[in-house]
């Protein structure tokens, strides 16, 4: 699951009915019933929300404000859980984003969070990735200058090119030079995906004053040359928002595949679909996040290997649609590009209407 929170509550009903939503919302779960506890791990991990149970409000304030001062979850979404005994003004000063009323239902908890996804969706597409090749070493877990080279670079997270697969979710100690610019760069962050080719993406967790300042005078002298759905406040991921999956082998020149990749659009998209490998009778239930004629990103912690053939099957409320593809990109534990391989014009007219109404009901959200 790409996205995650923290739920700090001790109320075993409230816990179950948050947990079912976030869950059913594809956000990964971590439960803490202590104030103490939760404040070391906000200390520590980055989370995309956090939501938090009001009943001890000078705690849950403290908590809170700590929070926005952590620089693993200065920008993290917070939600409280209120009564009507709560000041719900001080909590909103204190940098609450949203209240959630007690007693939590499931239709309430559902409205509510699934409000909170987008923001957390969309606060992951802050920051911009800037290509970049330079040099970095890396320290982690026993193993001390590691070399790995930078692919590109934002406020908040990095990609990079490594020989050595890292452990999973490790922290990691970085020290690099950025091109033009005096000062060495010395941070920490956390390995939050990597492929089989050696790419890996991090995100900051610490990044000291002067780190970041040197940071920000490079970024800010650094045109913007592409979109990194990933990198969303943190991690960063092959580009596959942007940059559609490749066409089927054998139709067309690099040149020609260059070309249709600027041409077609990937749209954000939220869709349940079943996945079959080619010839298989038993689905994988996922999602698919980004859709284009081109291809899909479909969300799993079980992706199929790079070449696998497969059948995707999406349903809405006004259409069925079967197309069948060609798994391109894989990140363990995190999804899928896929490319689709169209055969007739049937298929093709099904999959432009159902890319349509995505886009439609993008433009109706943005």
């Amino acid at each position: 699951m790409a996205l995650t929170s923290l739920l700090v509550c001790d109320d075993t009903r409230t816990l179950e009915v948050l947990s079912r939503v976030l869950l059913d919302l594809e956000v990964s779960v971590e439960q803490c019933s202590d104030f103490d506890a939760a404040l070391s791990r906000l200390t520590t991990e980055p989370f995309d929300a956090i939501v938090l149970d009001c009943k001890h409000e000078a705690s849950a304030m403290e908590l809170a404000v700590n929070a926005r001062h952590s620089p693993s979850n200065q920008g993290t979404l917070i939600v409280a859980l209120v009564d009507s005994e709560n000041k719900v003004r001080e909590l909103f000063a204190k940098g609450i984003n949203f209240v959630l009323y007690k007693p939590v239902s499931l239709e309430r908890a559902g409205a509510s969070l699934r409000a909170a996804h987008e923001l957390m969706r969309r606060e992951r597409r802050r920051y911009q990735r800037i290509p970049l090749h330079a040099s970095a070493f890396m320290d982690y877990a026993g193993t001390e200058n590691v070399p790995a080279t930078i692919l590109d670079l934002s406020q908040d997270g990095i990609a990079i090119q490594c020989e050595r697969r890292l452990p999973p979710r490790c922290k990691v100690y970085f020290q690099f030079t950025l091109p033009g610019h005096p000062s060495k760069v010395r941070l920490s962050g956390q390995a939050m995906w990597q492929d089989s080719t050696g790419r890996v993406g991090m995100r900051f967790v610490d990044v000291p004053q002067s780190s970041r300042r040197a940071l920000g005078d490079w970024l800010q002298n650094h045109p913007v040359t592409h979109n990194d759905k990933y990198n969303e406040g943190g991690p960063g991921a092959p580009n596959i928002s942007q940059t559609p999956a490749l066409p089927p082998a054998g139709s067309g020149s690099v040149s020609q595949i260059t070309a249709e990749r600027r041409v077609r659009s990937r749209h954000d998209c939220r869709l349940s679909a079943d996945v079959f490998v080619a010839g298989g009778p038993v689905p994988q239930r996922c999602c698919l996040s980004d859709i284009s004629l081109g291809g899909c990103y479909v969300d799993t912690t079980e992706p199929l290997p790079v070449m696998t053939e497969i059948e995707i099957m999406v349903r809405t409320l006004n259409m069925k649609v079967r197309v069948s593809g060609v798994v391109r990109e894989m990140h363990p534990a995190f999804g899928m590009g896929v490319s689709f391989t169209l055969t007739t014009q049937a298929e093709r007219a099904q999959l432009q209407r159902l890319v349509d109404s995505q886009a439609a009901e993008q433009s109706v959200l943005s």
